[in-house]
């Protein structure tokens, strides 16, 4: 069928959905809601379609366009749950499990008649990542189920009116429930709080006089302090006390109102770092903890976390290395999957590590959510030079990258548990193996950004994919579902797990790969191979190239690449209101 989307962003759940019904052979347009109604009613003109499917709205169809089309809207609740904040009274009411509806659009919202559902359990995570996780695996069931039922033509949606459905309204969930009452919240209620906002909108929050949301938050076993004090940072986290213990915060908002110049999400430390130290505060040489480029206050310990955790701890570190027998296993978890000098620096540090152990494999990720995104454009924008940390941060990535491809000693695994786009997926290609679980969406790309790209991926995506689809994927710049990414060979096996199950799956599938009889021949001609390579074109002038070609873009105030990151950093508007089957300029960004 011609099938038009219509988001207010073409955010991950967005482009699970294109990629999956495109794959489906369905014809895919998609108009951004966010460009105004005439821009939503010029694309249903243009594109004639068969069928409406909203899966990312925040504002209301015209009424003339669900009048006259079938629309299925995607509701981030089970059937008859009503309102727009839906996940956040799911988390905060503690719900052990939660739904996801197609239902269709009409005057009354989220009244209309519905068209699938799907249900699923509610871990302990965050919005964001129980969004990308469980929410998008049950969405993109239920949309392709009522797709499938609406070319059957027989199917007759189940109106709301049914006795079996039990309506619930509830109302936007505001800032004042968010609050945290640091004298007297038990730390289980501020992680609660935190994990309901810990992407949008963040705990409206005061520190250092000044207003600032939280995002993300992590329990600590050790640490105490003071209610509402904030006792050390680590990795660019921050710890504060709670009633009965304390949590890590890994990143800050500055309030627009503020007056801050970098009014959105980075690093919860640096944020802190730029902001005046606290009457009585040790600062300077004298405090024994020296800053480093701004990115920590100084007049707070740097409390480390081992890379190998003792069994029985429960801290916050975003790298941690384990090993079972003969297989290392290197997780890590950024948030937004957003790496930054920093992130990229301490991992590289810690995969060096991992190859002092006596392993023949190495998986690295293997947990939920984002594998990664490439370079940090928050840090970026929020630097006092833009070019020059962008520079900084590739150089670093691609010091991480190259670490990956000479490794000759053992099979390295790139384990995807969620999304990855442009410089994360170069760096998942890195290894000898890419296994991704069958919910994740790729973007093996760099164009909606105006870059070139570096990560060696004219090296690793032409051997994967060959010349002629390694130029079609950069060049349309399109989500890849794990499905297509697997039939091109941009990754090696699929793993069909729930995302609770994926990292257990990794498991399994490590222990019957390092027990495969010819896992030593295998590392020899991965050896072998690696020498011939760098015979025929050696890795540094893959390098050189890509490097010369970032470099250009980087120093050169007038390439779209920094309109394009503040746009999508500051969440400003961009692009035209045409569909977007060809012209993906009209979205910045990756799957975030």
């Amino acid at each position: 069928m011609d099938i038009l989307l219509v988001a207010s962003a073409f955010n991950s759940l967005s482009q699970r959905v294109f990629a999956e019904l495109s794959d489906q052979g369905h014809r895919v347009d998609v108009v951004l809601a966010s460009q105004g109604a005439e821009a939503v009613r010029a694309a249903v003109r243009e594109a004639r379609p068969q069928l409406i499917i909203a899966p990312m709205l925040k504002t209301a169809l015209p009424d003339d366009v669900w009048r006259e089309h079938t629309c299925l809207i995607v509701h981030p609740g089970p059937p008859g749950d009503r309102g727009p904040s839906a996940l956040d009274w799911a988390i905060a009411e503690e719900a052990s499990h939660w739904g996801a509806t197609v239902l269709q659009a009409e005057a009354a919202m989220d009244a209309g008649d519905v068209w699938a559902a799907e249900s699923f359990p509610v871990p302990p995570v965050g919005k964001s990542d129980l969004y990308r996780g469980e929410v998008s695996d049950a969405a993109a069931a239920a949309v392709l189920l009522a797709v499938q039922r609406y070319a059957d033509g027989s199917f007759k949606p189940q109106p709301q009116s049914d006795p079996a459905i039990r309506v619930v309204w509830r109302d936007f969930f505001r800032q004042e429930r968010r609050r945290i009452d640091w004298e007297n919240d038990s730390t289980e209620t501020v992680l609660r709080s935190l994990r309901g906002a810990d992407s949008q909108p963040g705990v409206l929050d005061e520190l250092l006089g000044r207003e600032v949301f939280l995002h993300g938050g992590a329990a600590e076993d050790r640490l105490r302090g003071r209610p509402g004090d904030l006792l050390a940072t680590r990795s660019g986290a921050v710890c504060r006390a709670t009633r009965d213990g304390a949590v890590w915060i890994l990143e800050l908002r500055p309030r627009k109102s503020s007056g801050d110049p970098a009014p959105f999400r980075r690093p919860a430390a640096s944020v802190l770092a730029s902001l005046p130290a606290p009457p009585g505060a040790t600062t300077g040489a004298e405090s024994g903890y020296p800053p480093r480029s701004g990115d920590r206050p100084v007049w707070l310990p740097e409390v480390t976390a081992p890379l190998e955790l003792p069994s029985g701890r429960n801290t916050w570190t975003d790298i941690r290395y384990r090993q079972h027998g003969d297989i290392g296993f290197l997780t890590f978890s950024f948030p937004g999957g957003a790496m930054s000098t920093d992130h990229c620096r301490r991992l590289l540090a810690a995969y060096r590590y991992a190859l002092t152990r006596p392993t023949s494999v190495l998986v690295l990720g293997g947990s939920r959510d984002f594998f990664s995104n490439g370079i940090h454009l928050n840090v970026i924008e929020a630097s006092t030079d833009p070019a020059g940390e962008s520079w900084t941060n590739l150089n670093a990535m691609d010091d991480l990258v190259e670490a990956v491809l000479r490794t000759t000693d053992r099979l390295v695994v790139a384990a995807l548990g969620g999304n990855a786009a442009a410089g994360g997926v170069m760096l998942a290609l890195a290894a000898d193996e890419v296994w991704c679980r069958t919910g994740a969406v790729l973007n093996p790309h760099y164009r909606r950004m105006g870059l070139y790209g570096s990560e060696y991926w004219t090296y690793t995506l032409p051997r994967r994919v060959g010349s002629e689809t390694a130029q079609r994927l950069t060049t349309e710049a399109l989500p890849v579902s794990a499905a297509t990414a697997a039939r091109i060979g941009l990754v090696d096996r699929l793993v069909p797990a729930p995302v609770r199950e994926f990292a257990a799956e990794v498991e399994h599938m490590s222990a019957a790969l390092a027990a495969a009889p010819d896992l030593g021949r295998r590392i020899a001609v991965k050896a072998v191979a690696r020498q011939a390579d760098e015979a025929r074109r050696p890795l540094a002038e893959y390098r050189r190239a890509e490097l010369a070609r970032m470099r250009a873009i980087f120093f050169d105030p007038h390439a779209p690449y920094h309109a394009l990151r503040s746009a999508f950093v500051r969440k400003l508007p961009n692009g035209s209101a045409r569909p977007l089957s060809t012209a993906v300029e009209q979205v910045a960004g990756g799957v975030r």
